[in-house]
């Protein structure tokens, strides 16, 4: 542990298996205060006396995804896509700069508080002793102060069946070889998405599966495939190196963290085309969007010879949001998805990725479909509401029409 603000004095460390705050002092009340009033802020006391670790705990029992510590406002947990406050005895709980970084300084040891003070930036994973939980932590500074924030690691991967994920999802990692490629805005659940596939994987295929992540999230226990995680920093330089070296380590399924730059896209494409099948995130919207982003990374007279080798490599692209259901006590997720038929990899060939589109509203019968025919779906099964939907797809016309469409028994 480092001491970010040595004259802080530090709580001790919940014992295990112990509660780790107390229920009855802090906790989440949703719109506790009067409309257009915030509840007024705790003593700083109510900080002093506890470890990061019980803000953890708090956000774990309320079934936050996100745990948000800022400095001279409230501490906020995300629940359901909202941001939400603790509350300490009806009072907002604050941080100043010195007990954000008593907070913040915790967890982190002397190489990784070395690492923030060079870099002004740290990502990594923690999994606290008295919680049956584990984070993906950032760090980061703004206006000279330590804020972090900590996304919640499901400890149980879903399977594709519990995530409700089409099943075209499931046939996307039954390939040999090629290009899958997950995509979304942060927060989208891509992470868990992508741990589904490597875990059907994982239990049905006799492979070697090799992820490299900054940090790792998900841990996968070897099932009948052998599975090997490297954690960029902790055990490979970047993405980029531990790519060719992956193709030296016998892997018969290669996970990327991210597609982050030209080299990491070049060597990833590489692998998909040397006989392994390579799965990917990147943060983009659309299938459409993925596939000019990919390209796009690189220079004018490459441009050509990359757009060939992903109509020869890329098998699919999976394009994610999370959905508030209809009756606001969870999320869903709504899938956009586009598979490479031969007509696809002749657009993606020749440039035209404005006929991707198109080619996903006529694909059905190749388990293709668009981000507003999933929403479309979602709102006739009573999962999601329209107005939600229409708030949240691209083309808000297009959903409009299918609407109808499929109010009129497809006439």
């Amino acid at each position: 542990m480092t001491d970010l603000a040595s004259s802080a004095a530090r709580p001790p460390l919940p014992p295990s298996g112990s509660e780790a705050a107390p229920k009855a002092d802090y906790g989440v009340i949703e719109d506790s205060a009067p409309a257009g009033q915030e509840q007024p802020q705790a003593p700083a006391s109510s900080v002093e006396k506890l470890h990061l670790d019980h803000l953890l705990a708090i956000a774990v029992e309320n079934g936050a995804s996100d745990l948000h510590v800022a400095v001279d406002t409230a501490i906020r947990v995300r629940i359901n896509g909202r941001l939400e406050p603790i509350i300490y005895q009806n009072h907002r709980l604050f941080a100043d700069t010195q007990q954000s970084a008593r907070l913040l300084g915790e967890i982190i040891s002397e190489s990784q508080a070395a690492h923030l003070a060079e870099h002004q930036e740290l990502d990594f994973a923690y999994s606290p002793e008295s919680i049956d939980a584990r984070f993906r932590c950032n760090y980061f500074y703004a206006q000279g102060s330590l804020r972090a924030v900590f996304r919640q690691i499901p400890s149980l991967i879903k399977t594709i069946d519990e995530l409700q994920l089409p099943e075209e999802v499931r046939k996307l990692t039954q390939f040999p070889r090629g290009l899958v490629l997950v995509t979304g805005p942060t927060g989208s659940g891509k992470s868990t998405t992508l741990a589904a596939m490597i875990d059907e994987i994982n239990r049905g295929r006799d492979e070697h599966i090799l992820t490299i992540e900054d940090p790792v999230e998900f841990v996968h226990q070897s099932k009948r495939s052998l599975v090997n995680q490297r954690e960029v920093g902790a055990d490979t330089h970047s993405f980029a190196n531990a790519l060719r070296a992956a193709l030296r380590e016998d892997p018969d399924i290669i996970l990327v963290g991210e597609l982050r730059d030209p080299e990491t896209i070049s060597l990833g494409i590489t692998a998909a085309e040397t006989g392994h099948l390579v799965f990917a995130t990147l943060h983009t919207q659309d299938a459409s969007q993925t596939v000019d982003r990919l390209i796009d990374s690189f220079p004018p007279d490459q441009q050509a010879q990359i757009r060939t080798q992903l109509s020869l490599t890329l098998q699919g692209v999976v394009s994610q949001q999370l959905m508030k259901t209809a009756d606001g006590k969870g999320r869903v997720v709504a899938c956009e998805i586009l598979t490479t038929t031969d007509a696809v990899r002749n657009y993606l060939r020749e440039g035209q990725t404005e006929q991707l589109y198109s080619m996903m509203q006529t694909g059905a019968q190749s388990g293709m479909q668009t981000m507003e025919a999933a929403l479309v779906k979602l709102v006739e099964a009573g999962t999601i509401s329209r107005q939600h939907a229409i708030d949240q797809c691209s083309k808000p016309e297009e959903f409009d029409r299918m609407m109808a469409s499929s109010l009129s028994g497809g006439k």
